[in-house]
């Protein structure tokens, strides 16, 4: 392998086992405050890091809105999307809420259809069913009653995460990178911190290194992310953000003693399945391009 291309490949490895860590952080903080408090918590915490590199690079003219509607509806579907996830992991595992959240991918690829006017083959929506067949697995009835809410979470959760993909894809055509990943944590921020209010709960002095965690992690994972992009082809790291069903798996055996049931597992190596397949086809036509 390129030595550029390792380089890619390990810091992606990095990126993924950091969020994965910053997620446990939140799972936990979850235990003791509302979802919106803990999205607010993830969005203020990062701000200080985000500014930092900016003010380090001297990008302050970067920060400029181009699209503003098209933040603010992205701010707005973020709020949503990490509450909806932080309720999730607060009731279920870590495992079984990234086997859920891993069909992301293939509602992104569905919806670049009608949203951004591109082509999927009929194999790619063939691979897109049967992914979504997976979720359905992970999300059968038991015993005559369907998922808990915490499962439906994280499926919603997947379903905004896909349309702040789409949006990311449609601001990125006029809007700097410095300048989305300021104003998707101001946004997130001012919004979840708003929404708190009414189950605000002072956070507690122990819980204070948790919250700095949390920032801290989302810096360096976002950090080791873009290293990622740099140095390796999209098609070549994309794959890897895969691997984050293996730390969750590792960290709830680590930290709650808690092992994924035989559904979890069989859905989610579906759903896993479906989504290389879909990112392989979607690499082979770049390259034909």
């Amino acid at each position: 392998m390129h030595s550029s291309h390792l380089r890619g490949v390990l810091s992606m490895l990095a990126a993924v086992a950091v969020f994965s860590v910053m997620d446990a952080l939140l799972k936990t903080l979850a235990g003791h405050y509302g979802p919106m408090q803990v999205a607010f918590i993830r969005g203020a915490t990062s701000l200080p890091f985000v500014l930092a590199v900016v003010l380090v690079r001297g990008r302050f003219d970067r920060l400029r809105m181009v699209n503003v509607r098209l933040h603010l509806l992205r701010g707005a579907i973020a709020v949503v999307m990490l509450a909806g996830f932080i309720y999730a992991v607060r009731g279920s595992s870590l495992a079984n809420t990234y086997a859920i959240f891993m069909c992301a991918p293939l509602v992104v690829a569905a919806l670049s259809v009608p949203m951004l006017g591109e082509r999927v083959a009929p194999a790619q929506w063939v691979a897109i069913a049967v992914g979504l067949g997976g979720v359905l697995l992970m999300l059968r009835p038991s015993g005559g009653d369907w998922a808990s809410l915490a499962s439906l979470a994280a499926a919603f959760s997947a379903l905004c995460y896909s349309f702040a993909a789409i949006t990311m894809r449609m601001l990125s055509r006029t809007d700097t990178t410095e300048s989305m990943v300021f104003w998707f944590a101001v946004l997130l921020t001012v919004g979840a911190g708003l929404l708190s209010i009414p189950g605000w709960r002072p956070l507690l002095w122990d819980d204070w290194p948790l919250a700095l965690g949390v920032g801290a992690c989302g810096a360096l994972a976002q950090h080791l992310m873009t290293e990622a992009f740099r140095h390796a082809p999209v098609s070549v790291v994309t794959p890897l953000e895969y691997t984050a069903l293996v730390w969750g798996m590792l960290l709830d055996l680590l930290v709650w003693q808690v092992l994924p049931g035989a559904a979890t597992l069989a859905g989610g190596a579906v759903v896993v399945g479906a989504g290389l397949y879909v990112i392989h086809r979607e690499a082979a036509k770049r390259r034909a391009a």
